[in-house]
């Protein structure tokens, strides 16, 4: 008799091995891909058949069983399992937590791949009943079987319900009762959405968007082949219409398209111009989205039913059936990297899985990051260039404004105020960009010079005066704004400018104008973004004012002004990426101004007006600031010319995190290959945060593989380790922040 196969299920846990179980006593035996359920100490968890095996090191007697198989046929198809596996090895990170990010919400928790749904309707009998008289009687059950009645034969769904009349339930029973309503279980289905109407012919290429399409589809005019082509345009250039006639290209000859974005707040226009000129619907997945509309995205993504996916960074491991090119736009941008738990790229994984798959992936930006840029100047990818603005756009101009001449009153010089007032009575709108939310980010006493701090971190609290509150915006902690100095009880005033004070100085400065705050607060609500870009799109919003997602590929086709109220915030940065992280921002934002006919201007308010860093900037641009940051790279051994990881650790108590990292130290020492360095550990920036001490440990290697070689050896022993007990920790390979 043949042994039971022994199944290698990846479970949620941080620990980097897979668990053994043998299947299910009854019934097949679940496939590689397949999702089980499986007792897990005292717990019931939800694995992922990766492999099956003939033999285990536990004996087959000791072995649990599964106690169910939740999928008939494989969930996840051999492309996106090997897209699990490299990111566990490459990151270093426990599969079974890899495999929890990758998945749906609902498949995550056990739910089948196509939910049941409890819909209630209305019978016959209750279509044909006087609501009026009912409500007389019994308000709330009107109130329900009027809402059903409306509905239709299809009823209405229990989560709606839910949202629209939170006691629906209590309401139902004597509906259900009298045979006035019914509760009914339907299975989920995708709906395929309705075409989208036809939008306005595309644009004439330029010669520079002609050649990229050229290079990138080739002689078959259809991309194909794994290439990885850098699209470096400036703002403006038609990087999105050299996006769109590839997809057509691609979704035209039967295959699929993944588009990545770095936040949700750029989805609305460009989902809008590709609905429009492509004339379907697109997939979308983002944490905007309800459970249920999550996993109905991935199911199309995986049937092949959505022909285009849009989505944020998790939307890399979305299943595709039949995919022919990925698109990441923005590709420089920080979001594409999660910062927590899993510290994966999603820009450097859909490289990998285009790779992997043989089909070409496309990386947008006006300012790209230094490592694709490397990357061209080794020839492993192809630069593509886009250097003009589409049509007759010009680029902006560029000047400084230096604060020591003209002091920033509530964030505002002079030369700026008479700039904006100029632009708004020539019909342009203004946008202010302050990458600092809140009213102010200090209160500080004028007598003895105390600042209000966070109670849990190493930080000061931010004023946020509407509010009537102090905030932490590290940990979240809030507390009461108060006048006076809690340490001795004189006058606090509110030092600097947030986003608040500038849209209130704003707004007295020009009455007579609209003045819209567009950041994390203020766009809170579900759909408040959306509203809010729309309407400055449209240019009802005369003055804009907001934060780095304002500088993110929006198109405002009447601002012709762009005040860039501190940038020397970046300035003086103790990260090493600090100067290329500036330019970047200084460049993005300053690419929202002048999109149309009329020529932008940009005015950057500083202190250090003969800052190398300006000269090289507004006489060379990014293309300028790039270069010096590469070759002062180089001459330091930091990435891109070299590969880093950071081991993080957390405590309650500083001792316990210095202690596992000094631990983790002697054991990496010992196991290093040569040319491994191991430096630290050392506190973070912010050595205290949400009441826990944060410590680091750094390896930088020249070349990425005894880097990996080192990590592969000292995860397990680390897991292993008593001291780790007492510390959260995590390995971040690639960080982007080692601060």
């Amino acid at each position: 008799m043949k042994p039971e196969p022994i199944l290698k299920v990846a479970v949620a846990v941080p620990l980097s091995r897979l668990f053994d179980y043998l299947p299910p006593a009854d019934g097949p035996v679940p496939a590689v891909g397949s999702r089980v359920r499986v007792g897990f100490g005292r717990r019931r968890l939800t694995g992922l058949v990766l492999a099956h095996a003939d033999e285990s090191d536990i004996g087959q007697t000791k072995l649990r069983r599964c106690d169910a198989v939740l999928d008939e046929t494989p969930l996840i198809d051999d492309e996106s399992l090997w897209l699990l596996r490299f990111t566990s090895e490459y990151y270093h990170h426990p599969v079974g937590e890899v495999v929890a990010t990758a998945l749906p919400a609902l498949l995550r928790q056990g739910q089948p791949l196509y939910p049941v749904l409890e819909c209630v309707a209305a019978t016959a009998a209750g279509r044909e009943t006087d609501l009026e008289s009912l409500a007389r009687r019994a308000p709330k059950q009107a109130e329900l079987l009027q809402a059903l009645v409306d509905a239709g034969d299809d009823g209405l769904d229990a989560a709606l319900l839910t949202e629209t009349l939170p006691h629906w339930r209590r309401a139902l029973a004597p509906l259900s009762a009298r045979g006035l309503a019914l509760r009914l279980e339907t299975r989920a289905e995708d709906r395929e959405p309705a075409a989208a109407p036809d939008g306005p012919p595309p644009p004439d290429l330029n010669d520079a968007q002609a050649a990229a399409i050229a290079r990138i589809a080739g002689g078959a005019g259809v991309p194909g082949g794994f290439a990885a082509y850098l699209l470096d345009g400036v703002t403006g250039s038609g990087k999105t219409e050299v996006y769109l006639r590839l997809i057509e290209d691609v979704i035209r000859d039967g295959r699929q398209v993944l588009v990545l974005v770095p936040e949700i707040g750029l989805t609305p226009q460009l989902v809008g111009r590709f609905r429009a000129r492509l004339g379907i619907e697109p997939a979308l997945l983002h944490s905007g989205l309800s459970d249920l509309e999550r996993l109905s995205a991935w199911r199309r993504a995986r049937s092949g039913s959505a022909a285009l996916v849009v989505g944020t960074r998790s939307a890399v491991f979305t299943p595709l059936a039949n995919p022919g090119l990925i698109v990441v736009d923005e590709e420089h941008d920080p979001s594409f990297k999660q910062q927590e738990g899993l510290h994966y790229s999603a820009r450097d994984l859909a490289i990998a899985r285009a790779n992997r798959r043989g089909i070409p992936v496309v990386l947008g930006s006006a300012t790209p990051s230094l490592e694709m840029l490397k990357h061209c100047r080794d020839d492993n990818y192809t630069h593509l260039v886009l250097p003009e603005r589409a049509g007759d756009a010009l680029p902006p101009v560029l000047s400084l404004v230096d604060t020591n001449r003209f002091p920033a009153d509530e964030g505002l010089s002079e030369p700026v105020r008479a700039a904006i007032a100029a632009h708004l009575a020539n019909g342009g709108q203004v946008l202010l960009f302050l990458n600092r939310r809140g009213f102010a980010p200090t209160l500080i006493c004028a007598a003895c010079g105390h600042v209000a701090g966070c109670r849990r971190c190493d930080a000061r609290m931010t004023v946020h005066a509407r509010a009537g509150e102090l905030r932490c915006h590290h940990c979240g902690a809030a507390r009461r704004l108060e006048t006076d100095c809690e340490e001795c009880k004189a006058p606090a005033r509110a030092l600097g400018a947030g986003t608040e004070r500038l849209e209130e100085a704003l707004a007295r400065a020009f009455p007579s104008r609209s003045v819209t705050r567009i950041d994390s607060d203020s766009i809170a609500r579900k759909g408040a973004m959306g509203d809010a870009l729309a309407a400055a799109a449209a240019g009802s919003a005369d003055i804009l004012v907001g934060t780095q997602m304002l500088s993110k590929g929006h198109h405002f086709p009447k601002l012709t002004l762009v005040g860039v109220v501190d940038a020397d915030q970046g300035l003086f940065g103790t990260d090493f990426r600090a100067d290329e992280r500036l330019a970047q921002s200084i460049v993005q934002v300053a690419g929202r101004a002048g999109r149309e006919q009329r020529r932008g201007e940009v005015l950057i308010q500083t202190a250090f007006p003969a800052h190398p860093f300006w000269r090289r900037l507004l006489t060379d641009g990014y293309a300028g600031v790039s270069r010096d940051a590469l070759a002062e790279r180089e001459a330091t051994h930091w990435p891109p010319h070299s590969r880093l990881a950071l081991l993080r650790a957390t405590a309650h108590r500083q001792s316990d995190a210095h202690g596992f990292l000094a631990a983790a130290r002697r054991q990496a020492v010992r196991l290093a290959p040569t040319g491994v360095e191991v430096l630290g550990p050392v506190d973070a920036a912010m050595a205290r945060k949400a009441g826990r001490y944060r410590a680091q440990l750094l390896f930088r290697s020249q070349g990425r593989q005894p880097l990996h070689a080192l990590l592969r050896q000292l995860r397990p022993w680390l897991e292993d380790l008593r001291q780790a007990r007492r510390v959260r920790w995590s390995v971040d390979v690639d960080p982007i922040d080692t601060i």
